[in-house]
């Protein structure tokens, strides 16, 4: 549950004291200089040393650098959604699993980004850059005045320092794996005008270290959830060894978090009994979760700083609910991904590759007052607790209307995002709106969870670069997740809350009276529910949509090994339909074209890049264009050969650098 024994409303209540202007400067006051002065969330050091618990406050400020936003904007300056929790413009977007979605020309930076035409100019990167380095900076203030303090004991110094590391490479590993070439600033740093090549830069080496600081200093119960611990210290570490394709380092760490890891609290992981314990605020902070970034809903501040703020533009467009503003929509692509073979339950050759076979249908191009029935075709029921597509249950929020709720779909899909968007029954606890009228969600963001640990040590044990790793280990690691799906099926009895009424035959339904256009009744004898699209002719089946929702079946492998798909295709189409918008897509191609592995981002090398990424990227984009699926016009003239495995470091952080000691990667040269 959000509201007991968890570090949420500490976070919460250090941001709130940006009104005080006591914490953090205001925007306009980081312009991309953030390393030519202190750390915004700290007070002097004689405040703090003379301060009774004033590190820890310090501490939680840092963790507070974790939202990625305040005051309505990135931390690095800019729009909140530049530097969102889940990099959804980076690793999304720019990864083919979602369109920009909304208009045309609204935030069209996000759409080249997404086609990979960016340069080192994009503002977003930027405020990016500067919201990671916060980050830094704050958690480098934390070290150093640990290490002076006399408030504390030995092992509380311990402790904060510790955390305070974990968070520094969380802040690391996001700069390193999207800009490659990244100065490096400790506590100790003197001059904040570093290099981004050469020994004194940033190296994954630099990272490693400091979880493994975190993970040998940190106890296993640190008596408030959603503190940094030790098992999820080796949970990030091993994370860092499989993008380094260090498979036998990845499998010590990973296995001994998924045989004997706890949560801050001490409840041992293990998957949920359901997918979307995951994505509900009452009752996130689970045993599923290894280290989530902690958010809230209406905490009185009046914007939505501690709310995701990040994913402001990302809910359905008016008139839906949410008013604002239909960005972020799922390709067809990623739908497609979810068909399975009905017999079996496991993904189909054409879901395995969405380019092949038929396409599953959707409401691109129907009115939003036509009929229309969802496909029956058998789909994996993680679909539609990511996805929202017309005729399904919107969470409690009815079925899906269609295009009503799309801002345009040729630009965008039929489309729109679920995970982070709070029921209709929570909204006024879990939800909240800034002054414009944006959304945000208590929806926590899991860095990283359970299923993800899971998938990476079946990575660890399954993938050809590794040498003594076992493939039933990595088959049972994917069942794992595969099983907890079965049960996941969403019914049309998720439409009963906000029902217009209940009816148990089509006369009944027919009958009603009173209703509105776009209001809905659910027949409970067969689990149909029926949207009214003519509220001036009720009485006639014509004036309705009937919704009957499709099979759902999720199979298990008896091995990785069979059919004719390889075990490591296997495991990252899992990782897709498993983790599909949480932020891992592109990354993941990157690191498995052996980018990293190969040097990628370190010094004067430009890494192995393999075209795999740049191929899937053509292969979506294609698909997505085609006539023969919703055409999406806007990414038909995607060029592959402008796939880069890492973004520009910023320009204005370049020019700010005295003697040019920045270095802009050799991909934007």
């Amino acid at each position: 549950m959000k509201n007991s024994n968890t570090l949420r409303h500490t976070i919460v209540g250090a941001a709130l004291v940006v009104a005080c202007g006591l914490i953090f400067a205001s925007c306009d006051m980081f312009n991309g200089d953030f390393l030519d002065r202190s750390a915004r969330g700290g007070l002097s050091e004689d405040v703090i040393s003379n301060t009774s618990g004033g590190v820890q406050n310090l501490l939680n400020g840092a963790y507070s650098a974790l939202t990625g936003v305040q005051g309505g904007g990135s931390l690095g300056g800019g729009a909140s959604w530049f530097s969102a929790q889940n990099n959804w413009e980076y690793a999304v977007v720019a990864g083919g699993l979602f369109h920009k979605g909304s208009v045309g020309g609204d935030q069209g930076q996000i759409l080249t980004i997404g086609k990979h035409e960016m340069d080192a100019s994009i503002a977003d990167f930027n405020a990016l850059w500067g919201a990671r380095f916060e980050g830094v900076s704050r958690a480098n203030q934390v070290i150093s005045l640990a290490k002076q303090s006399d408030q504390v004991t030995e092992s509380q110094r311990t402790s904060i320092i510790a955390q305070a590391r974990f968070l520094r490479g969380h802040f690391y590993f996001e700069l390193k794996r999207n800009f490659g070439r990244v100065p490096y600033i400790t506590d100790t740093t003197q001059s904040t005008n570093q290099p981004n090549v050469g020994e004194g830069a940033l190296t994954w080496d630099k990272i490693k270290a400091d979880f493994q600081f975190a993970k040998d200093n940190l106890s296993a119960n640190m008596g408030e959830i959603g503190r940094a611990n030790q098992w999820a210290a080796a949970a990030y570490l091993g994370k860092v060894h499989v993008y380094l394709q260090e498979y036998q380092q990845a499998r010590e760490e990973l296995d001994a978090v998924i045989q004997n890891g706890t949560n801050a609290v001490g409840t041992p992981y293990a998957l949920t009994s359901d997918f979307t314990a995951m994505f509900d605020p009452a009752r996130e902070n689970n045993s599923g979760v290894v280290f989530a970034i902690q958010n809230t809903g209406n905490d009185g501040s009046g914007g939505f700083d501690n709310s995701r703020g990040g994913m402001a533009l990302n809910y359905p467009h008016s008139p839906s609910p949410f008013g604002c503003c239909g960005f972020y929509q799922p390709t067809q692509w990623l739908v497609e991904s979810y068909r399975v073979d009905p017999s079996t339950g496991l993904p189909s050759a054409d879901g395995m590759d969405p380019a092949q076979g038929p396409t599953l249908k959707s409401d691109q191009g129907v009115s939003a007052t036509a009929q229309y029935d969802v496909s029956d075709r058998t789909v994996d029921p993680r679909l539609e607790h990511t996805v929202g597509r017309r005729g399904v249950p919107f969470k409690d929020w009815g079925p899906h209307p269609g295009a009503r709720w799309i801002r345009e779909q040729p630009n965008g899909g039929p489309y729109a995002p679920k995970k982070h968007v709070y029921s209709q029954s929570d909204q006024n606890t879990f939800g909240t709106s800034n002054s414009w009228g944006a959304k945000g969600s208590a929806i926590d963001y899991h860095v990283i969870r359970f299923a993800d640990v899971l998938l990476m040590a079946a990575e660890a044990h399954a993938a050809p670069e590794a040498s003594g790793g076992d493939m039933g280990t990595a088959t049972d690691y994917v069942n794992r997740v595969r099983s907890r799906a079965q049960g996941d099926e969403v019914t049309n009895s998720d439409n009963l809350a906000f029902a217009a009424a209940e009816a148990t035959s089509e006369s009944e339904v027919l009958s009603q009276t009173g209703l509105s256009a776009f209001d809905w009744v659910v027949r409970t004898d067969n689990q149909t529910t029926y949207m009214l699209l003519d509220a001036d002719n009720p009485g006639t089946i014509d004036s309705w949509a009937v919704y009957d929702l499709p099979d759902y079946e999720v199979g298990t492998y008896s091995s990785l090994t069979q059919g004719s798909s390889t075990p490591m295709e296997k495991i990252m189409h899992e990782r897709k339909l498993e983790l599909a918008g949480e932020g891992h897509r592109l990354y993941d191609l990157v690191r498995r074209s052996g980018f990293w592995a190969n040097g990628g981002g370190n010094g004067d090398s430009a890494g192995q890049f393999s075209s795999m990424a740049a191929d899937r990227l053509e292969a979506i984009y294609g698909h997505e264009s085609s006539d023969n699926t919703i055409g999406v016009k806007n990414v038909s003239d995607f060029n592959a050969a402008n796939v880069k495995p890492i973004f520009p470091v910023p320009q204005r952080q370049i020019d700010l650098s005295t003697g040019g000691v920045l270095q802009q990667n050799p991909q934007y040269r």
